[in-house]
């Protein structure tokens, strides 16, 4: 399979008057066609950092973004211009939201916003468009397409605003999808549907995607390799099957225990990493993670290990795998 993503060493500073934060601290991956990558972690690792930055979408500054390597389709993302960058979103790569009610403008329609898309980025005429947005509302399905298009985003249900965003997405046949938090917002039955309709999607349209989530069960479900982030570092990098199968470092062992089961003991609490996580203005010297592991010693506090090879294809960033 051919590459279409290749990130190395990424790093997101966010400079203020009062210092800076280190939001993303050395990142790398690669996602080939076809592929589906869960990038997985607590709030505040660096998860929608790191995919808004392969977008383009913060504002520099205050962010200042550097990177080893930063490549979409053998394109060196650094060194594009603002608007090559718009002009790559939408047919190169493509964002669901994590709150379609803060992404999609209150004051248009749903017809109106898909529209607008089809029009800027495939040159499409506003009837032509309007026939399109219907079909993609269709694929996500919507019943009633046509009376959605005429519906402000108010008018609908948080499930059906994501389907819509979804259908924005997926409208240019992006080559990349990524899914910030799609599910959040959603109870769990609405959440199993619109999961099933992104992987769904993706088979058909053969859409790499990258799935990015707090929920262990949403990687399992929709992804092929994970990416495990902490304190805006990669601890592990694996497949999903070794992944559940032989959790190595620390810090995926507990996120994985803290998955609630269906044959655990009603009467023992349900398992939470304690302590917080780390602040990305002042990060440990060592490793993020020290602080919360229980297999920490001195050498954990002193010096940030290095990214280590497990094997042929899985990498772990932990001093006990020495």
């Amino acid at each position: 399979m051919a590459r279409l993503l290749e990130v190395d060493d990424l790093r997101v500073t966010f400079r203020g008057k009062d210092g800076d934060a280190y939001a993303v601290r050395g990142v790398g991956f690669h996602l080939d066609e076809g592929m589906s990558l869960g990038i997985v972690g607590e709030s505040g690792s660096g998860k929608s950092v790191t995919s808004q930055a392969l977008m383009g979408l913060l504002p520099t500054p205050p962010a200042h973004i550097e990177a080893r390597k930063l490549e979409f389709a053998g394109r060196d993302l650094a060194r594009l211009s603002r608007r090559e960058l718009q002009s790559l979103r939408g047919t190169g790569m493509a964002m669901i939201f994590q709150e379609p009610m803060t992404s999609l403008d209150p004051v248009f329609t749903v017809g109106n916003q898909l529209a607008e898309t089809l029009v800027a980025k495939l040159g499409m005429q506003k009837k032509a468009a309007m026939l399109r947005s219907a079909e993609l509302l269709s694929r996500v399905e919507i019943p009633d397409p046509h009376s959605v298009l005429a519906c402000y985003p108010h008018q609908l249900s948080g499930g059906m605003r994501q389907r819509v965003m979804i259908a924005m997405a997926i409208s240019c046949n992006p080559r990349i999808l990524i899914a910030d938090e799609p599910t959040t917002a959603l109870d769990v039955t609405i959440q199993s549907q619109v999961l099933g309709l992104i992987k769904d999607i993706q088979k058909d349209s053969g859409t790499a995607l990258v799935m990015i989530t707090h929920d262990m069960g949403v990687i399992a479900e929709t992804t092929d390799r994970v990416v495990v982030m902490y304190g805006g570092l990669v601890m592990e990098n694996s497949g999903v099957r070794e992944l559940f199968a032989d959790p190595v470092h620390p810090y995926t062992k507990a996120l994985l225990a803290s998955i609630p089961r269906a044959d655990a003991d009603p009467s023992q609490r349900l398992y939470s990493i304690p302590g917080g996580s780390p602040s990305a203005s002042d990060p440990p010297s060592g490793c993020p993670f020290y602080p919360r592991c229980p297999l920490a010693d001195s050498r954990c506090a002193a010096e940030l290990p290095a990214e280590r090879p497990i094997g042929s294809d899985r990498s772990a960033r932990c001093w006990r795998l020495a």
